[in-house]
């Protein structure tokens, strides 16, 4: 089995040592990055399968490495890791699109099972983090009079929401026990109803309307 590709982003450079050596074993790490820029032009280039990234760093921090990346490429996932467990870097890193927030008091074993689920489309949290997390995004539903969600029948939200995720089409048949063309139809039909043109400007979309 080929291991996950993992990309770390952090602007300390001895903790960027220490986690690439506990990973090196069980992961690829693909590359690092210290600051914002060079961080969105090299995960671009490599295209990891996750993208370990700090919350606070000079240039826009962890979240505008998250929404700049997945803008262009929404299938890469990001697990924040950071020293903060304020809630309100918290919600603005899940906001941005991370897949999930741990702490750095994580331990080797329990990251790299962290990193394995989000890179297979779950969502992580460390234990103290995950309430706080879902009472905030429980009052972010969207309003039912939305007209353009309004316009989606229940499974193509579904559709919508797992496909903004940056899952695969199979990915979604699966999770759906549909078929991959059904995915498909539900897909161009979006598109159409919606007015857009691509899967990257689907998941603009439905980050701006935090659908995810």
């Amino acid at each position: 089995m080929t291991a996950l590709r993992v990309f770390l982003v952090d602007d300390h450079q001895l903790f960027l040592s220490g986690v690439r050596a506990e990973l090196g074993d069980e992961l690829d790490v693909v590359g690092s990055a210290s600051d914002v820029d060079a961080a969105i032009e090299m995960i671009r280039e490599r295209m990891p399968d996750v993208v370990l990234v700090d919350v606070h760093m000079p240039g826009g921090g962890g979240a505008r490495v998250i929404t700049e990346v997945l803008t262009t490429d929404p299938t890469i996932r990001f697990l924040a890791l950071s020293v903060s467990d304020a809630p309100e870097d918290v919600i603005t890193t899940i906001r941005a699109g991370a897949r999930g927030y741990v702490t750095k008091t994580i331990a080797p074993d329990d990251l790299v099972a962290a990193i394995g689920a989000v890179a297979a489309g779950d969502a992580v949290f460390s234990p103290r983090l995950a309430g706080f997390v879902l009472d905030a995004f429980s009052s972010d539903a969207p309003p039912a009079t939305d007209p353009e969600l309004e316009q989606l029948t229940p499974r193509e939200r579904e559709v919508l929401r797992l496909i903004a995720r940056g899952y695969a089409y199979k990915e979604v048949a699966r999770d759906l026990g549909i078929s991959v063309k059904t995915v498909e139809t539900h897909v161009s039909s979006v598109l159409r109803k919606l007015q857009l043109s691509s899967r990257h400007q689907l998941a603009r979309w439905a980050t701006d309307r935090r659908l995810l």
